[in-house]
């Protein structure tokens, strides 16, 4: 199984919404159109959001911004991973698996929300110690468009390893 360009930009700019919601206390940014070096990976999730129509550039305080869309859809993405949470919390991941690829749901999908959702990919460093991860990426814009994130949350719905999902 290997995640495609167009999921990965999709599950990045779910978390990259979530960081632009929370206040900077909580977790979240302040991203400016002119992005900072760190943020540079970020460049194509940020074109697809304000393509969707989920962020805006605010031109006169030159920062991404969410739309009224762009908060609707955060809280369908909320009300989705919390669904997800409260039916499969108690079941094996085996069984959790079979039951959303009977319904046609992607499992990765699931998977990143359930993380997303309980804040498991908010600190990316500890995500990564937690997992084994032999090299750290500390930045976060790097590591949410990695072949590395996304291949170790893979496993996870393959039942190869790491922890399986969350709860």
């Amino acid at each position: 199984m290997t995640v495609s360009h167009a999921k990965k930009l999709g599950y990045a700019g779910m978390y990259v919404l979530k960081k632009l919601d929370l206040k900077p206390g909580e977790g979240g940014i302040r991203l400016p159109v002119l992005l900072e070096p760190q943020h540079a990976p970020l460049e194509e999730v940020l074109e697809k959001l304000v393509m969707d129509g989920y962020i805006e550039i605010d031109r006169k305080a030159q920062l991404y911004k969410l739309t009224k869309r762009g908060i609707s859809y955060l809280g369908k993405l909320i009300d989705e991973a919390e669904s997800y949470i409260d039916e499969f919390d108690e079941q094996e991941i085996a069984d959790i698996v079979d039951e959303l690829r009977a319904r046609n749901i992607d499992p990765l999908r699931v998977r990143f929300l359930w993380g997303w959702y309980q804040g498991e990919f908010d600190d990316v460093a500890m995500f990564q110690e937690r997992r084994g991860f032999v090299e750290i990426e500390p930045d976060w814009p790097l590591f949410i468009v990695s072949d590395d994130f996304y291949e170790n949350l893979e496993l996870d719905v393959e039942g190869d390893e790491p922890e399986a999902l969350p709860g």
